[in-house]
Order: C-alpha cells, then structure tokens, then sequence
C-alpha cells in the first residue's frame, strides 16, 4: 500500500509539473503585426492585416505550440494614398475573387510541429487556412524576449485565389499577379 501512495504522488508530481510547465502567452493585438506585399508583373503593393486573437505556447522556455486567427477584413493597402486607387484594390483584396471576407471574415493557423534549430530559432510547420481551405506551411520562426517573427510566402493558388494568375489564365500578359504573397509576421506577447 505505501509503494502505490508513493507511485501515485510521483504521478501527481510529474503530471502537475508538465501542467505547470506549459505556458500560454496571449499576443498583444495592438502590437502585433502582419504586413503583406503581393507583386504582379509591373510591380507590387503592400499593406497589413489585424491579428484578431493569438497565443503562443511555450515549455521549459520553448515554442511548443501556437494558434491565431487574422481578422481578413481588416486588410489595408499601404503603398498607395486615398484617391490614388488605395480604396478600390482594398474592395477588390475582400471581394470573393480574392479573400471573400464577407464569407470568410477570419484566416487562422495552427502550428502542428516545431522543431529546434538554435537557441531562438525553429522551424515551424502549421495549418494555414484561407476561404476555408487549409493547406501546410513551413517556416523559420525567431523568438526573443517577449517578441516573436517570421516572414514566409505564400501560394494564393492553393486557397483559390486564381485572379490574375498566370498559372490559370496564361493569355494575361503584362497583367498577372504571382501567385505567391509574402508574410512578414511579428509577435509581440
């Protein structure tokens, strides 16, 4: 009977400890950051979106784990001022040829596996998903005091997002977009 008292407060012990050592770090919304570029063929343009939540999940002082949602309305245009067309490429990114953020307001990831690289550097391979459509990315992630950033690309093409590609609509010429948009995500927390 005391070898079982024993076992079962050693149990107790290990599993309150893995509890206790997993921690979950909200991001601080107003401090966090996405900023966007898409390029076509006779140029690009950037701009940023809104985290709508994120936590970051660390053990023993590791990223264990991560999960975000991205508010899909909220995206700019940063590269062109009122009047120069900013507010017409804003309503077409939302219209459903592009994101179709009044049917799919939120885009979420979800981070599946990381591994180590060094010290504060891993590589992270998530869920991302966009109009309901979820696909894997990979990509470097650098954590640092209570800050945490990545910058990654992604295939618009496999979230149906064909506008103006070349890969569906070859005739386009000097008009296409490519397919790939990059991310530059910082994570203040």
């Amino acid at each position: 009977m005391k070898n079982l008292k024993t076992i079962a407060i050693a149990l107790l012990v290990a599993f309150g400890t893995t509890a206790v050592s997993a921690q979950n770090k909200k991001i601080n919304l107003e401090k966090s950051k996405i900023n966007w570029v898409g390029e076509k063929v006779t140029g690009k343009h950037s701009g940023t979106i809104n985290f709508k939540d994120g936590v970051l999940v660390f053990q023993k002082d590791k990223l264990a784990g991560g999960i975000f949602t991205v508010n899909m309305a909220s995206i700019t245009v940063t590269d062109l001022e009122p009047g120069e067309g900013k507010e017409d490429l804003e309503d077409h990114l939302k219209a459903d040829d592009f994101f179709g953020t009044d049917k799919f307001n939120t885009a979420k990831i979800e981070f599946k596996t990381i591994a180590t690289k060094s010290k504060e550097l891993y590589t992270v391979t998530a869920d991302l998903t966009i109009k309901g459509i979820t696909k894997p990315v990979t990509f470097d992630m650098n954590v640092k005091g209570n800050t945490a950033s990545t910058t990654f690309k992604v295939d618009r093409t496999k979230y149906d997002i064909k506008y103006g590609s070349k890969s569906f609509f070859e005739s386009i010429g000097d008009k296409a977009i490519y397919d790939e948009f990059e991310l530059a995500v910082t994570l203040q927390f």
